[in-house]
């Protein structure tokens, strides 16, 4: 499922619903957050479900040249078109899920593509989390928080954080007042730059 709105020229959201369930708990606190943003900013959809994406293979160091499918064309254009990346994933497993990660696979791959300047174009541009999990401790999500972070900060990105709901069944983050509280106000301000934990604001700065 690929949902457009009209495009702007000064910032759109690209958000990649990454969940197994349709209508789930992750994807209604990512449109909970969805709906406080600008009217005049566009929004694109992306369900990882409902594209044929396959296992990424590495090619990098091979020679020849590698297929790319239709949905990875989908999702590579999505991605360089957006100036906010907003992944929605569930807490699987104290991470992402693996339509999320093989997405994010994908990026690895387009490192390398001649002329893409995947890594320069990215740079800059924000990476955002949206996930629900079932435990009261939102500490156990922190290694996807790293995941991301890292993700970003190799990419020169800003990270937004992940916003977080707790919901198991379906529909129940829609108790979780704090979480859509938060949900209204995720996506304001400025997202600082992406550090790995062994840099200062100073050492990431461009020369």
């Amino acid at each position: 499922m690929i949902i457009h709105s009209p495009r702007s020229a000064d910032r759109s959201f690209l958000f990649v619903l990454g969940s197994s369930r349709a209508d789930g708990n992750t994807e209604i606190l990512a449109r909970a957050a969805a709906e406080a943003l600008p009217t005049d900013i566009p929004q694109r959809w992306i369900d990882l479900n409902g594209l044929p994406l396959p296992d990424f293979q590495d090619g990098r160091h091979e020679d020849g040249d590698w297929p790319v499918s239709e949905a990875e064309r989908t999702l590579q254009e999505a991605t360089l078109e957006a100036t906010d990346i907003v992944i929605a994933s569930p807490l699987y497993w104290y991470t992402l899920s693996a339509q999320t990660k093989r997405y994010l696979d994908y990026w690895s791959g387009w490192l390398g593509v001649p002329g893409l300047d995947f890594k320069k174009r990215m740079a800059g541009r924000t990476l955002w989390a949206v996930a629900a999990l079932s435990d009261e401790d939102e500490a156990v999500a922190d290694g996807m928080a790293t995941t991301l972070n890292n993700t970003a900060a190799y990419l020169r990105m800003r990270f937004g954080g992940v916003l977080l709901g707790n919901g198991s069944r379906p529909g129940q983050v829609r108790a979780d007042e704090r979480a859509l509280a938060r949900a209204k106000t995720y996506f304001e301000g400025e997202a600082p730059p992406a550090l790995f934990p062994y840099e200062t604001h100073e050492e990431s700065a461009p020369v």
